[in-house]
């Protein structure tokens, strides 16, 4: 082999070995876990918000997502923190957060040290919230027996009833007389058509033996004057 077979060879063994680690070094760093591999979105769920975290690592690298509610002057709340190992296809998380329209949440990630970032820019939420659906219930038979009203004589207590009078009171008791006048009886109609009433015969035989009687007592004085006198 000559020198210049030599070199030649060499030469090539050496493009070889270049372009293999060029390949193994873009191999590695598409493995390797970076911030571009997670994403942040706020959805509704439910008629409920909830942020959604995506993580497409292909490494399968374990991380820790924390999310925080950015508020007026730099104030920033805590909304949660959970774990997450990406996957080729996706790993999601989602954080329970009935988020406000327009709200703005700073979504960070840490992966050994990997990763140590937040995700950019900013998660601003939609301009409308989510709205929930409220379904009319149902209404049902109800069993209980409804309790009755109170009514006019138990709210209010009765006044005492006059007695009604009894049979017997309402015949003895004498009825009241319509004028002065008295009332004929119903034995003195033949009294207007005859002028005398029904007892006018006792009458005359009474005053007849009154003046019999009296006559005789005329007699027997006028007899006893009539003897004083002879004598």
């Amino acid at each position: 082999m000559t020198r210049r077979s030599v070199r030649r060879s060499v030469h090539l063994l050496g493009v070889a070995s270049g372009s293999t680690a060029l390949v193994l070094g873009l191999a590695g760093s598409a493995l390797a876990c970076n911030i571009k591999d997670f994403s942040a979105e706020a959805k509704c769920e439910d008629g409920k918000g909830v942020i959604v975290v995506t993580d497409t690592d292909a490494s399968a690298k374990d991380a820790t997502v924390t999310v925080f509610l950015k508020g007026v002057g730099g104030i920033e709340t805590k909304v949660g923190e959970k774990p997450v190992k990406g996957s080729k296809e996706g790993a999601r998380i989602t954080f329970a957060e009935d988020w406000k329209p327009s709200a703005t949440y700073r979504v960070h990630v840490k992966a050994d040290k990997a990763v140590d970032e937040d995700i950019q820019p900013d998660l601003v939420t939609p301009s409308t919230a989510c709205k929930t659906e409220s379904k009319s219930p149902t209404p049902t038979a109800s069993t209980t027996t409804p309790s009755p009203s109170p009514s006019k004589s138990e709210s209010a207590p009765a006044e005492p009833a006059t007695p009604a009078p009894s049979a017997s009171e309402s015949s003895s008791a004498p009825a009241a007389p319509s004028n002065n006048a008295p009332s004929p009886a119903v034995g003195d109609s033949n009294l207007a058509e005859t002028g005398a009433s029904s007892n006018t015969g006792l009458i005359a035989g009474v005053a007849a033996a009154l003046v019999v009687v009296g006559g005789g007592a005329v007699w027997l004085g006028m007899r006893r004057r009539g003897a004083s006198r002879n004598g």
